[in-house]
């Protein structure tokens, strides 16, 4: 299965890296998942917010990866480089929802939520972010709850920065197999939170 983690300048690095290890890690550990670094346009390097430089694999091109990953970054500063911007360029907003509506598991990690939201991929749908950004979130029509990761089916929603790692265990619960995602918190040492799975209707 594709994963393509989604990387743009002033993303937070720990928002990709942190499901990056989970991800790659079960795929070295032998299960079946193809995580590839996706930039929009080209194969630019970007930088994240901490002056760490992503080169992504692939161009992203919606209809490619089963799995999208989106990650956030610098929302509070509302300044050009970061999810803030991104979301006001608007560019990777029809990226975003072609993917969606092409069948794609849509994930986001912190702020990432932010352009799954204007990509109109949440809807009004329960969903989570970093918590600088609750009142943005709702004030896209979405029902904010104050959880570390929300499954809502085809769309996951990570709460702050660290819970990047709780999306990519959750991933692995659900493409590969529950004892490989525990198997993948033992190996990092890293405590299980709760998921909060909403039943579909």
């Amino acid at each position: 299965m594709r994963i393509d983690i989604i990387v743009y300048d002033g993303t937070d690095e720990l928002d990709v890296v942190g499901p990056l290890e989970v991800l790659r890690g079960a795929a070295m550990a032998g299960a079946d998942l193809d995580v590839r670094l996706a930039g929009r346009g080209s194969l630019v390097p970007v930088v994240g917010t901490f002056g760490l430089t992503f080169t992504p694999d692939v161009v992203f091109t919606p209809g490619e990866a089963e799995v999208v990953v989106v990650p956030g970054g610098g929302w509070a500063a509302k300044g050009e480089r970061g999810a803030w911007g991104e979301v006001q360029r608007g560019q990777w907003l029809p990226l975003l929802a072609a993917a969606a509506d092409g069948g794609a598991l849509m994930a986001s990690v912190c702020t990432g939520g932010m352009l799954l939201a204007h990509a109109g991929i949440i809807g009004e749908g329960p969903a989570t972010t970093h918590h600088v950004a609750h009142a943005d979130l709702a004030a896209t029509g979405s029902v904010v709850l104050e959880e570390r990761v929300i499954d809502i089916g085809m769309v996951i929603t990570g709460g702050g920065v660290t819970s990047g790692i709780d999306v990519g265990l959750h991933l692995v619960d659900r493409l590969v197999g529950p004892d490989e995602a525990a198997a993948a918190a033992r190996r990092m040492e890293y405590p299980r939170f709760p998921v909060h799975v909403v039943e579909a209707r």
